[in-house]
């Protein structure tokens, strides 16, 4: 699973039959890697959030035939002691000077 920031809400009107009305949501990694993800849980701009990918992204959606590799499966209150970050600032909660989810201890 990554951690990512809901960055905006992509509207498509015009979709292959797949993704039929699942929620889309543009989602901005901690290093800056942009990606469009599914959203089964209604993430609202600027949130963290947890997203699985592959196969699993797919099985996270209520409906597991949606064709989908990236999926958001959970919004992120809080983490470590430092608790949630606010909405402007860029670093997921609970990582200081631009550390990586990797890098904490």
């Amino acid at each position: 699973m990554d951690i990512v920031r809901v960055m905006d809400e992509l509207v498509c009107t015009r979709r292959v039959e797949g993704l039929r009305h699942h929620a889309l949501r543009i989602v901005r990694s901690a290093q800056g890697v942009v990606s469009v993800a599914t959203d089964a849980v209604g993430a609202p701009v600027g949130s963290w959030v947890f997203a699985t990918t592959g196969s699993a992204a797919r099985l996270a959606m209520p409906d597991h035939t949606a064709i989908t590799d990236l999926t958001i499966c959970g919004i992120i209150d809080h983490w470590g002691q430092e608790g949630p970050a606010p909405v402007g600032t860029t670093n997921p909660p609970g990582l200081a000077g631009g550390a990586k989810p990797a890098d904490r201890t």
